[in-house]
């Protein structure tokens, strides 16, 4: 047997099947800055000055699965839920008390062992225990996902009366979520994720009449995720303690998990992105969103999402980037400094992150700016409250991963008073709730008032009062839009004309839009024109011969424009319309690298995306692919925009277009990236000459592809059937011995599994890691193994990952390459090693190694039992065909030569 020496020595080296984790030089940092061994679980944490955390329990020790939400009842008990198990309830001690460990009670609920379970939201109120259930009726749970109220009618301190107050189609990690009490706590709120249908409502805040509204070309994700979800996506809905009325409050999301209330009583969530978009002009960032009164926020399924600057939808308070967010709350109620005390509260599950976001009134709505509160690697983190002794509690685990449960409290030298926090409201906000009592039913005092204020300059109080309007009798408003002369005001009472009103309404919305002096307009409310021609054309027909010639000359003079937001709205009115000239100056806006503008999209992340890359392997390594080769966003924008365009082609036209396709597979996006590209090429193919279509096919890339169009074709992928391999099962699979093995096979897979992309072998293969050419002489076939099966086990100075913890709060996470006097040099992406980040050492507060390794897990689990004996047979040998692993039995050096 090898030492505990040469195993941990062992498998550094073979991060060989893990892309980077043994590439990082050598750190010579003070023994003060490394992890300590006495509590790994809080050691991991990162935590601002003056915070203390403390481990309470491990329920996926004890057999109890993996929690993921969590609510403290009246006797101030936390009771949580197991995500596919039963609830639980919690005495913890208190702070300070000598103990930590809690008193855990499986709850029972009625006569059934399993009688409850499968939450993802749960709330103490109105002396009930509310439950979210979240679950496809099973033998072993056999309630389906909804609302349920539990209640203890005898006094005995157990629930033993279940009843459902909503049932509700959808389960799944994007199916029914959270309830949270109202501010008035007189209510419940309800969320739900994009895959939960809007059940019949009493009341609709947003009208109910959602479409899909964009002239954008539909492509549905081509690997299928999300593909008959259509409008609105996800909703928040509010109802009585009694679950008998209900009324929507909002949609428009993806996959928003919880919601949570300021001290002014204003709504915000944390929206999450789609990770397989990375790269594609529809990619839009997990976002915290302010949900205020028929709020949209135009989420549609595959590349149909609507732009943040859409007028008929609202942009988000601040995009913070890639990531899976649950839980959020807010810190009134928390003995922590008043800083911390204003805050929202949103966590991450991918990157392990806590974020504070710091609100400050800005009109009608909020700006915020976000710091990293806590952090850690790995911390899925599910679930998280103030208790009653405004400590803050949060849950890590979901999908059955480990799971624990921790405490976090101030003790530094700041006040902690917890007087009620001062609520500063502006006369925007007031002026937008006043017009949010007219988003229910039609009312005669509701067009006065809401009227006017289609103009006012703050964008939530011109949506509050558009969508006042949209609950009134068109027919009540109606001449009144299409009379309307003020330029903001007729374009969004024409928005709403267009949302509401009938085809009969199509010519004279168009002509009342083209009274408008275009030019004369900020590009803001060009933008809005824009919007407002679409939502014409969507929900009320193609426009007449004479009216499609008055917009195109109206139009086409300004196209294309100087800015990237302008050149999105402009090329797709003017597509749809087949305007002359439109296909050459779109083409000629993709020749450009860039364009001017782009953070006007209103698409870009507060975190930058190398930052997450070494926290989540898992997750992080399509980040760097992606970073390492960028698809030119807006290009895509247009090529996809072009791929509906039937007249204005040339042969040099269609060449240029064309070669763009093949082009673009070059770059590196999520995992629907190809796909997207292939289907938009196969959009343009439809419009071509049948007798040129072979030459265009293979001309965009046709031969580079798999015949689903969803990958590059690759010259080797692993037969499979692949499976999760364990240790012991790998170690059994490939035996003691290896012999007769298949050199070539060997090769290709080490290849496939992206070993040699970081490690050579025979001189051959990437820098990035060590040379394993004398691997299989030094470790056996079980060290190799478990060091590819569990990466993490053991993480050498010589090759972790450094966070550099900054004076602003937040964290950075990267290999270090060099440092002088002033600076540290890191690398962030393991697939780009040269694109390198300074550190000033002025901003660095401390540093620490991470315990996460760059090592990818599972890289051996797409090969069968034989490819994985030939991959281990390649390793030992080296990559030497001459090795005796390639000699004797029946598969002798097959494929050698």
């Amino acid at each position: 047997m090898f030492s505990t020496y040469r195993s941990v020595k062992l498998m550094l080296s073979v991060s060989a099947l893990a892309l980077v984790g043994a590439s990082w030089v050598g750190l010579n940092y003070p023994e003060t800055n490394r992890q300590g061994a006495e509590s790994p679980k809080v050691d991991k944490l990162k935590l601002l000055p003056g915070f203390k955390a403390e481990h309470l329990y491990s329920p996926s020790e004890n057999n109890q699965g993996s929690w993921v939400s969590m609510t403290f009842d009246d006797k101030g008990r936390m009771i949580t839920s197991d995500q596919y198990g039963g609830l639980f309830r919690l005495k913890i001690p208190a702070i300070g008390s000598g103990s930590t460990k809690p008193t855990v009670e499986k709850l029972s609920v009625g006569k059934d062992t399993l009688g409850m379970g499968y939450a993802q939201g749960l709330l103490y109120a109105f002396n009930s225990l509310y439950v979210m259930v979240n679950n496809r009726s099973n033998p072993r749970f056999p309630k389906s996902s909804g609302l349920y109220r539990l209640q203890d009618t005898d006094n005995d301190d157990q629930f033993d009366k279940v009843t459902l107050l909503r049932e509700l189609k959808g389960e799944g990690e994007h199916g029914p979520h959270s309830i949270v009490l109202s501010p008035d706590k007189k209510s419940l709120i309800v969320v739900a994720g994009n895959h939960t249908d809007v059940p019949p409502m009493d009341a609709y805040r947003l009208p109910s009449n959602w479409k899909e509204d964009n002239l954008f070309p539909l492509i549905k994700d081509p690997r299928g995720h999300a593909n008959d979800r259509m409008a609105p996506g996800g909703w928040v809905a509010t109802t009585d303690p009694e679950g008998k009325r209900w009324e929507l409050l909002g949609a428009g999301f993806r996959n928003e998990f919880d919601v949570a209330f300021n001290e002014a009583g204003d709504m915000f969530t944390y929206d999450s992105d789609m990770e397989w978009d990375f790269g594609t002009p529809w990619y839009r960032p997990t976002r915290i969103c302010h949900v205020p009164s028929g709020a949209e926020f135009g989420w549609r399924t595959g590349n149909s999402k609507w732009l943040p600057g859409n007028p008929d939808n609202l942009p988000p308070l601040l995009n913070i980037g890639q990531g899976s967010p649950t839980n959020v709350f807010y810190g009134a109620n928390a003995k922590f400094p008043q800083k911390y005390r204003q805050s929202l509260y949103a966590f991450d599950w991918s990157f392990g992150i806590i974020y504070s976001i710091h609100l400050k009134p800005k009109g009608a709505t909020y700006e915020g700016e976000r710091e990293e509160f806590i952090s850690g690697s790995p911390l899925p983190l599910t679930d998280g409250s103030i208790g009653p002794d405004g400590a803050m509690y949060f849950l890590v685990g979901g999908r059955r991963l480990e799971s624990d449960l921790y405490r976090v409290y101030y003790n530094g030298s700041e006040s902690t008073s917890t007087t009620p926090l001062t609520t500063t409201i502006t006369a925007e906000h007031k002026l937008r709730t006043s017009l949010e009592q007219y988003h229910l039913e039609p009312n005669p005092a509701a067009l006065a008032a809401a009227w006017p204020h289609l103009s006012h300059p703050d964008r939530f109080v011109r949506y509050a009062a558009r969508i006042a309007v949209e609950h009134q009798p068109v027919a009540q408003w109606q001449d009144k839009a299409l009379s309307e002369t003020n330029p903001q005001r007729a374009t969004q009472a024409i928005v709403a004309l267009a949302r509401q009103g009938s085809e009969s309404a199509k010519s004279g919305a168009i002509n009342t839009l083209l009274k408008i002096n275009f030019a004369q307009l900020p590009e803001s409310q060009q933008f809005d024109v824009l919007r407002a021609f679409e939502l014409i054309f969507l929900r009320m027909g193609a426009p007449a011969d004479a009216d499609k010639a008055k917009v195109i000359a109206y139009l086409n003079p300004h196209y294309p424009a100087k800015t990237a937001l302008m050149n999105r709205g402009l090329s797709k009115v003017l597509i749809y319309l087949e305007a002359p000239g439109v296909v050459a100056k779109t083409l000629a806006l993709m020749d450009k690298k860039d364009e001017p503008g782009m953070a006007d999209l209103n698409l870009t992340p507060a975190t930058a995306s190398s930052d997450l890359i070494l926290r989540n392997p898992q997750y992080g390594l399509d980040i760097a692919k992606m970073l390492e080769k960028v698809p030119p966003l807006q290009q895509t924008y247009y090529a996809v925009m072009l791929s509906r365009q039937e007249t204005g082609w040339t042969p040099e036209l269609r060449n240029k277009y064309f070669t763009w396709f093949g082009n673009a597979f070059k770059y590196q996006g999520g995992r629907s990236y190809v796909g997207f590209i292939d289907r938009a090429r196969k959009l343009a193919l439809a419009h071509v000459p049948k007798d040129q279509f072979e030459k265009y096919n293979k001309m965009s890339g046709a031969d580079l592809l798999t015949t689903n169009g969803n990958d590059l074709a690759m010259g080797y992928a692993p037969k499979g059937p692949g499976r999760r391999w364990q240790l012991d099962d790998a170690v059994a699979a490939v035996g003691t011995e290896l012999t007769g093995r298949n050199f070539e096979e060997g090769k290709k897979i080490y290849g496939a599994v992206l070993c040699s992309r970081c490690h050579s072998i025979q001189g051959s293969g990437g820098d990035i890691g060590p040379d394993l050419t004398q691997l299989g002489t030094r470790f056996s076939n079980k060290d190799m193994l478990e060091a590819i099966i569990n990466p993490n086990k053991a993480v050498s100075d010589q090759y972790a990952s450094t966070i550099y913890y900054l004076k602003n709060g937040q964290s950075v996470l990267g290999r270090q390459l060099s440092e002088d006097k002033t600076s540290y040099t890191i690398s962030q992406n393991p697939f780009a090693p040269d694109q390198t980040r300074k550190i000033l050492k002025k901003d660095v507060t401390s540093t620490k190694y991470s315990t996460e390794s760059v090592m990818l897990p599972g890289l051996i689990n797409s090969l069968n039992p034989e490819e994985l004996k030939d991959l281990m047979a390649y390793l030992k040998a080296g990559g030497n065909p001459e090795n005796p692993v390639y000699k004797g039995g029946t598969g002798a050096a097959k494929g050698d030569k």
